[in-house]
């Protein structure tokens, strides 16, 4: 089978990329051709046979022109070309889109059937959910100004994304991304999408309100590393409390901070990098070990007494809480989409109302303090069975692509 990736970012930047490079490694394994197409960037570690990538776009540093952002991030004319370009070279069953909103745009799901239409063939268009860009214009669920979680454009009232500068707490921004839903709203592109791979039931939920999605979601639950399980569990110290991730206020790093500072005695390590970062390495009794990968990362989860997920936006299925589980370490995680259904509450860890800091202070105190908990709880943790990325190709190619 051969399957043509789409993603608009090509380089480790979050959880889409890992999902797509991992995903993809163990397709090419099984002996099916994978080929990548998103944006040409410097650090980009995968591609397609062509060479063939849009220019790079990126919103932060002022480098894109501002008289062609309206245009470019609602319906991209070179990305459709391009990608029509790789197509009639690859020559695809299926074409598995990821996140393509903004950067590539939804032309590119127009460059398949144009494609079909061309030459006849059939291809399979499969979009996994990594956000909730299809329901939402600024695809976290969440006033950025104010914190507040929101549901506001659910049901298409895609106003409220400009009456509340969702985007990048931009006026412009925010009134683009409202133009852009209505686009594709009235135009039913998403639609035209064969399948869409939800990663949590709380996803599913939040698409199945529009009806032209509905009809088209499955719930699967992301993977994990193959080797995840044989993590060594020996006796460890488990002498702090972990968390890792992105240092930012929607993953609730600054009420995190609040908690640690209310329990000076705890030591907590940090892992990541963002915005909070001179935050983070401000707090007395947390050490920053900055972004780690690999082994490290591995045995760092593994030796914590139990990490942190304090979310503060709709998270989907984070890697983050399937890696702690498997390793052994429980987790606290806030009550908010999809992250609390993979812990199970008084067996595998804790949950909390997301942003109460006083709940969140209690429950790592008590946590803490009653290391037998702990030990139960990891010892429960043994029993969980998530899949394996070999298991998750295994369902995806027999379910989804075929």
């Amino acid at each position: 089978m051969k399957i043509l990736m789409v993603n608009k970012f090509l380089y480790q930047n979050g959880g889409s990329e890992t999902y797509i490079f991992k995903l993809g490694e163990e397709l090419q394994r099984k002996g099916h051709e994978v080929q990548y197409f998103g944006m040409e960037h410097e650090n980009r570690i995968v591609g397609n046979r062509l060479e063939c990538y849009t220019s790079n776009m990126d919103f932060h540093t002022g480098r894109l022109k501002k008289l062609l952002y309206p245009f470019r991030i609602i319906y991209s004319v070179e990305a459709k070309r391009k990608m029509g370009a790789v197509l009639r070279d690859m020559k695809p069953d299926v074409v598995h889109l990821n996140n393509i909103n903004f950067q590539l745009t939804p032309s590119v799901i127009y460059a398949v059937r144009a494609y079909e239409k061309k030459t006849g063939r059939r291809v399979r268009i499969v979009y996994t959910a990594h956000d909730y860009q299809w329901v939402c214009p600024n695809h976290m669920m969440r006033i950025p100004a104010t914190g507040q979680i929101c549901f506001a454009c659910r049901d298409g009232q895609f106003r409220n994304c400009s009456k509340n500068r969702c985007i990048h707490n931009s006026r412009v921004k925010s009134l683009l991304g409202t133009i852009e839903a209505r686009f594709y709203e009235k135009r039913r592109t998403y639609g035209m999408v064969d399948v869409i791979i939800c990663p949590s039931e709380f996803m599913k939920k939040q698409l199945d309100t529009n009806p032209i999605l509905a009809e088209k979601t499955v719930m699967l639950r992301n993977f994990i590393d193959k080797d995840a399980k044989e993590v060594s569990r020996q006796e460890r110290a488990r002498d702090y409390v972990l968390y890792f991730g992105r240092f930012s206020q929607e993953k609730g790093t600054r009420t995190l901070l609040d908690a640690c500072r209310k329990l000076p005695q705890i030591p907590f390590v940090f892992a990541g990098t963002g915005p909070l970062q001179e935050q983070v390495e401000q707090v007395a009794n947390v050490t920053n070990k900055g972004f780690v990968t690999g082994d490290a990362l591995k045995e760092l989860i593994a030796g914590a007494r139990f990490s942190v997920y304090p979310s503060e936006w709709y998270e989907n299925g984070p890697f983050s809480v399937m890696e702690s589980l498997v390793y052994g370490t429980p987790v606290l995680v806030s009550d908010l989409g999809g992250a609390p259904e993979l812990v199970q509450a008084g067996t595998t860890g804790e949950i909390f109302r997301g942003g109460d800091v006083e709940e969140l202070t209690e429950h790592i105190r008590d946590l803490w303090e009653h290391p037998e908990v702990c030990r139960k709880y990891s010892d429960n943790c043994k029993e969980i069975n998530f899949d394996t990325v070999e298991v998750y190709c295994d369902k995806i190619v027999r379910k989804v692509y075929a």
